[in-house]
């Protein structure tokens, strides 16, 4: 089949990496002059892949899956861009998000250590132990390093004749013909259209208003103190730190940078709004963070980085059938570490049309 992917987020480079194993003609289009778009959400250096994941457990066993679709595609790219540094969970307060990570690694019985504040402190020193309860190590995950996949992944899909159009917006579907229409007029036919525009999926599919709603937020990079550095280039990644503000953390891992980032102020916009960082805002989101850790104000901003994404009410992935389109957002802010699985998974569902059980699976079902 003649396969259009549009966008080249993390979800369209696997789909297309998947469709051209199969034998597929893909021609992948994207809006940005240059693949990753930094302001697209598969951006930035560094993304957390997990096995905890707290009451969704249906995600929690999908991580096997996960994991298996990176090595398949580490072994096409001839190499690993990951981390594997182990994930820590926080609770600072009795039924806080970082205990309800620990207690879905405990339904899944799945491996952790358990430290109580005294010694998650020795461990882990920029932790402050008054203000936590107890922190644990799972073993399964780390850190993935998105830019430097997407890089990979187009020099790769280039060499097995996959046509890449970067600077190629998408300004028309037609899903019932498979009919694509460009920004300057340019107009290609397909048999299947792959859509995987992430923030910017309403603009094509307005129809999915009802189900998709795109927000903004941002992540701050941070330079900690001198006495500080080695630990945190040490630290595993963090996948809850506790409390209330829903923060998690990425250690400045093989080149990365500190990233400190919180769901506490995420708000609905356009995926082209707002994306200059507010003056302050990297210092409000920094300050989020105290407790759990330590001499918070030390800490300086060295940047901000703001993303967008689209949201299911449930935070659960999202696919559906429109024609010849396939919609799928693999977001809700937590669908990049399944992306090469999502890619594998969409792909198998063009072939054989098996829409439904393409959606089972991205909700976990």
């Amino acid at each position: 089949m003649r396969v259009a992917v549009v966008g080249a987020g993390i979800a369209g480079l696997s789909t297309a990496w998947s469709l051209n194993k199969r034998g597929h003609d893909v021609t992948l289009f994207e809006q940005a002059p240059q693949i990753p778009n930094p302001y697209a959400a598969s951006g930035d250096q560094h993304r957390i892949i997990r096995r905890a994941y707290g009451a969704a457990d249906g995600y929690a066993r999908t991580i096997t899956e996960a994991f298996e679709a990176w090595d398949e595609l580490w072994a096409d790219l001839g190499k690993r861009h990951y981390a594997p540094c182990g994930v820590l969970g926080i609770s600072q307060t009795e039924g806080d998000e970082g205990e309800e990570y620990r207690e879905g690694l405990d339904r899944t019985g799945s491996p952790y250590q358990l430290y109580d504040a005294a010694e998650a402190a020795r461990r882990y020193p920029f932790i402050d132990p008054a203000t936590i309860r107890y922190a644990y190590l799972s073993p399964e995950g780390g850190a993935l390093f998105p830019a430097r996949i997407a890089g990979d992944l187009v020099r790769l899909l280039r060499e097995r004749g996959v046509a890449i159009r970067e600077g190629a917006e998408v300004a028309v579907i037609d899903p019932e013909v498979g009919r694509l229409t460009l920004v300057d007029g340019e107009q290609a036919s397909f048999d299947r259209i792959v859509v995987s525009a992430g923030a910017w999926v309403l603009k094509l599919l307005p129809d999915l208003a009802g189900t998709l709603t795109t927000y903004r937020t941002a992540v701050v990079y941070l330079d900690p103190p001198e006495d500080l550095k080695a630990a945190w280039q040490a630290a595993p990644t963090i996948v809850d730190v506790g409390g209330t503000i829903d923060g998690y953390v990425l250690p400045p891992v093989d080149g990365t940078g500190l990233k400190f980032g919180a769901g506490i102020h995420k708000r609905p916009r356009q995926p082209g709004e707002e994306r200059e960082p507010r003056p302050g805002e990297g210092e409000v989101l920094r300050d989020c963070f105290s407790p759990p850790f330590a001499r918070i104000a030390e800490y300086r901003v060295d940047r901000v980085v703001t993303c967008a994404y689209t949201f299911t009410a449930d935070r659960k992935f999202f696919a559906r059938q429109i024609g010849r389109v396939t919609a799928v957002s693999a977001c809700s802010g937590h669908g990049y570490k399944f992306g090469a699985a999502v890619g594998r998974r969409v792909a198998a569902a063009v072939e054989s049309g098996d829409q439904a059980g393409l959606l089972r699976w991205l909700r976990a079902e």
